[in-house]
């Protein structure tokens, strides 16, 4: 009897799930592919969108470039940048005010946690990591020449975010920028 009854669930249970998936399978609001007509863009009030060709960047094309994703690092609040680093760039020695989170989007990032600037001292991060520069870590950080593709990464902190150079011996040089 015990046996009969499982059995008996079972069936009901799986007719159930098939009758369902049935019926979503008939709504032609699911299963949408991408030859589907596109929807409407979506209200700003609830989800902005910003076009590749909008970004606000800055910086050298071919060399290092910034591109402001959310918010804005020189003023107070959150931000988020992405930078693309190109073969055979780096930043020299310095630290920042704050602490920042990295994510590497494609590429090889390579950096240096050394005062002197020696690119033999740079670290290969790849693309799927996550990197953070400490509060007042000093760090270095760019592509190594020979490198295929720029590395790409996502960035994140709490401005305003400032960039103090150092000298070799780890000590503040210049003004912060």
């Amino acid at each position: 009897m015990k046996l009969a009854n499982v059995i008996l669930v079972t069936a009901v249970a799986f007719g159930a799930g098939a009758g369902g998936y049935a019926l979503a399978q008939k709504d032609p609001k699911v299963g949408v592919t991408v030859k589907d007509p596109i929807g409407p863009k979506p209200d700003p009030a609830r989800v902005t969108v910003t076009e590749a060709k909008d970004l606000k960047c800055s910086g050298t094309p071919g060399k290092q470039e910034m591109c402001i994703l959310y918010g804005d690092p020189s003023k107070p609040g959150p931000y988020t940048v992405m930078y693309k680093w190109y073969p055979g760039n780096f930043s020299k020695p310095h630290f920042h005010n704050n602490e920042r989170w990295a994510y590497i989007v494609s590429g090889t990032w390579w950096v240096s946690s050394s005062s002197v600037y020696d690119e033999r001292t740079t670290y290969p991060v790849h693309a799927g990591a996550v990197a953070v520069d400490k509060l007042k870590g000093i760090h270095w950080d760019g592509a190594r020449a020979g490198e295929k593709e720029p590395a790409v990464l996502i960035l994140s902190g709490i401005g305003p975010n400032t960039t103090q150079g150092v000298d070799e011996h780890g000590n503040p040089s210049g003004p912060p920028r």
